[in-house]
């Protein structure tokens, strides 16, 4: 069998890559500004080499809050060039909005429109070839699933729409097969006996082995990995991956090994994240608050012609080790929305109002809970509080549901980030599957993307 193995980038150096040319791109777009036309807001020399960092941090922190990192978004033009535009015109406002750190403004004012129109067409165009190169089937990871037929149809269809680069060829059926037996249609089926010759001849780059079951895989399968392993093939368990590129914990595929799949982040025992992460707490819900009290009467007005009721809503949520808490939001929905039990929240809810959609798409219905932060009943970044009914009821039917409460709940969190609102039993078992996730992975670099990745829904106006 070849040993010759295909390029393939990984999620995290296509992140890397995409980030290092971006910046060479901007830096470029200046550099040839400076060097054949008349430009003199931003030379590119070593005089200027403040101006030119802060020129980076900005464009590194807007490109990051405007989705262009986003893998999905990134493998689509049209996608790009929207967030190109967005970006660079936040970069540039804020650019001028510093002339302390950056350059003064230009007696030709032009030269501002020089800048904006190069840092556009520079990254365009270096992603315009990253999109036709390393997005081009050339650099796909071809994978192939060894495992059982009730296990990956589910996988299938979760990493395919994850990574646009991860291209799972074909499976192999690693138990025995009879009559009886139930197929898959959705991909090509080889037969094990032709493991290996498979791998060559679909230039197999990496073999993923979905089986709950080592014991149940068949002798001949067991063997060729056996033999793959040892002449340095790459060989992985299907929760790693999908961990690695789903950024979430695979709670259905877990048995009675559970303890392998929360090692939870030392960061939920670390004397030092607790500390800081509390100051920050306390310092943002001030921050927070006093905000909410400049847009009070705004607000005030808009519930008077919209909501027509109490501004106020309190509701008893369960809080870090299941201790009930209430919970201080704006009011969204008509006054009595719930009449006799606990109803889910759905999308196009008829109860809510036109002003409350308004507060909850703006994610300001959420002020309020500032000052439960401030008192401890929740944190800034953590999972989201649910109501004690929905807890009752979900712990029931979910595996681990209440795993979320070892954490303080939060305003916001790497489900509400990652996922649509929580409006049945299956949108719960996905949101936990995030909130494990975070809890396991709990760190300063995942609040920070949480916290970014909360600036973008509100900045899109994608709350609900």
């Amino acid at each position: 069998m070849s040993k010759k193995k295909s390029i393939h980038f990984e999620v995290s150096e296509r992140k890397i890559l995409l980030r290092i040319f971006d910046l060479v791109m901007v830096f470029f777009g200046v550099y040839l500004l400076s060097l054949y036309f008349d430009f003199e807001y931003i030379e590119f020399s070593t005089a200027n080499s403040v101006a030119l960092i802060l020129l980076g941090v900005y464009f590194s922190v807007f490109a990051t809050i405007f989705e262009l990192y986003d893998l999905q978004k990134a493998s689509e033009l049209d996608s790009t060039f929207k967030n190109i535009v967005i970006t660079t015109s936040t970069v540039v406002l804020f650019y001028l909005l510093t002339p302390v750190l950056s350059p003064y403004l230009p007696d030709e004012r032009l030269q501002i429109v020089y800048l904006y129109l190069t840092l556009i067409i520079s990254l365009f165009l270096w992603r315009f070839i990253y999109i036709h190169l390393i997005e081009s089937p050339r650099f796909y990871k071809r994978v192939l699933l060894v495992g059982e037929i009730s296990n990956i149809e589910g996988l299938v269809h979760a990493l395919n729409t994850t990574d646009p680069n991860y291209k799972i060829i074909g499976f192999i059926n690693s138990e025995v097969s009879t009559l009886e037996s139930v197929k898959f249609k959705g991909l090509p089926e080889f037969k094990p006996e032709d493991f290996l010759r498979t791998i060559e001849a679909e230039k197999i780059s990496e073999i993923l082995v979905a089986s709950s079951n080592t014991e149940a895989i068949m002798v001949e399968v067991y063997h060729d990995l056996i033999l793959l392993l040892e002449r340095g093939f790459k060989i992985r368990d299907y929760t790693q991956v999908y961990e690695e590129l789903l950024k979430k914990v695979p709670i259905q595929f877990v048995g009675k090994d559970f303890y392998k799949y929360f090692p939870f982040s030392r960061s939920n025992e670390n004397k030092l994240y607790i500390f800081f992460q509390r100051t920050f707490d306390v310092v943002f819900s001030i921050v927070g608050l006093t905000l909410g009290l400049f847009i009070l009467p705004i607000v005030l007005i808009g519930n008077l012609i919209g909501n027509k009721g109490p501004l106020f809503y309190r509701q008893e949520r369960v809080g870090k080790n299941s201790k009930p808490f209430n919970i201080l939001k704006l009011r969204s929905m008509v006054v009595n929305a719930e009449q006799g039990e606990a109803k889910w929240a759905q999308k196009n809810d008829t109860r809510i109002t036109k002003f409350g959609m308004f507060l909850r798409r703006s994610r300001m219905d959420e002020i309020p809970q500032f000052y439960n932060v401030l008192k401890g009943d929740m944190s800034v970044i953590g999972p989201r509080p649910e109501r004690p009914f929905f807890v009752n009821e979900l712990a029931r039917i979910i595996p681990f549901y209440e795993t979320r409460h070892i954490i303080k709940p939060g305003l916001t969190g790497w489900a509400q980030v990652s996922t649509r609102y929580g409006a049945s039993v299956d949108d719960s078992l996905t949101k936990l599957q995030y909130d494990l996730y975070y809890i396991k992975h709990r760190s300063v670099f995942l609040d920070l993307n949480i916290f970014i990745k909360t600036l973008s829904t509100i900045l899109y106006y994608r709350g609900q």
